[in-house]
């Protein structure tokens, strides 16, 4: 496939903004529609990037002709029905984390990309991070190997607000959305698969309906452990903070910095073509597009972890 990929991007919020700044940086990629809740605030970014086709209406910017793929940046709950209806329309999709918030949507989700043979991955962007790259690359060249991981997610959100302080028209989750991101790269990290959870949270929100503090603990088949903690309650630092214990060294990553034990900085910026996460995983998107390949990060490649947080939603819930 040589030429350019026309994409449409749902959901003009941070995150959509983040793919835009991202895909600016990638040829032979462009982005010709943006779906968004609100017309005014969409067409104002829309405008800002040079976008020529402005909705509120997915299924609009699906009957385009010259789409070639979507990127969804939407509400949760919205993820499964929005990749399935994009993969039915004949678009390759990249859906953002989590692919769903309710397991057997995913299994379906998997069952059509399958039928449809169209590139479809959720973007678990610590996969494609420098710093946790760099660590994968050590993975992998039978130089570390991972014993625990000490993993921290960290917000003060004790209101329903987004990333640049907006309003949310939806509610976050601690374990389908923020617990989604660790699960996986400790799997994919281990290159192994988790075979053991257990999960504590702690009250819910009386408003938001949700518990705004939880415990994970993960074990894989390869013996190796993980301990996760989460917050919403947390007043600074924020973010989500890696701890590799392994059996050469010990790595902390804090976003896209990478430290040893001792705190001495390890240079990431030769790992990728980029520092940017987000920029990365669309690069992979386009790339298995055009290579017809199954990208990292597949809908295949993660639909495990959806499985371990269906089974400790069930086991919170019991």
């Amino acid at each position: 496939m040589s030429k350019t990929i026309k994409v449409a991007l749902a959901g003009a919020g941070a995150f959509g903004i983040k793919h835009l700044d991202g895909i600016k940086n990638i040829d032979g990629v462009e982005v010709v529609s943006l779906i968004g809740r609100e017309f005014a605030k969409t067409q104002e970014v829309a405008d800002k990037y040079g976008i020529g086709h402005v909705t509120t209406d997915l299924n609009e910017s699906l009957a385009l002709k010259e789409v070639d793929a979507v990127i969804l940046c939407t509400p949760t709950q919205m993820h499964a029905s929005q990749t399935l209806a994009c993969l039915k329309a004949g678009k390759h999709v990249q859906v953002e984390i989590p692919l769903c918030d309710v397991y057997k949507e995913g299994q379906e989700v998997l069952r059509v990309q399958k039928e449809s043979g169209l590139v479809a991955m959720v973007g678990h962007t610590r996969r494609f991070n420098p710093s946790h790259q760099w660590v994968n690359n050590k993975i992998k060249a039978g130089e570390f190997n991972i014993q625990q991981m000490d993993v921290q997610t960290f917000f003060f959100r004790r209101t329903n607000m987004n990333a640049l302080g907006q309003a949310r028209s939806w509610t976050d989750h601690l374990l389908w959305h923020h617990a989604a991101h660790t699960v996986d790269l400790f799997a994919y990290q281990c290159g192994s698969p988790v075979v053991k959870a257990n999960a504590v949270q702690g009250p819910i929100h009386p408003t938001l309906g949700i518990a705004m503090d939880m415990s994970i603990q993960l074990k894989a088949a390869n013996g190796a452990i993980c301990t996760l903690s989460l917050s919403f309650n947390n007043d600074g630092p924020l973010g989500t903070f890696f701890r590799y214990i392994g059996d050469t060294g010990t790595y902390i990553a804090r976003y896209d910095d990478l430290v040893n034990g001792k705190e001495e900085a390890i240079d990431v910026s030769k790992v990728a073509v980029s520092m940017n996460g987000i920029e990365l995983q669309d690069r992979e998107f386009f790339a298995a597009i055009k290579e017809g390949r199954e990208p990292n990060s597949s809908i295949a490649q993660v639909l495990p972890c959806y499985q371990v947080l269906h089974d400790l939603e069930q086991q919170l819930n019991s």
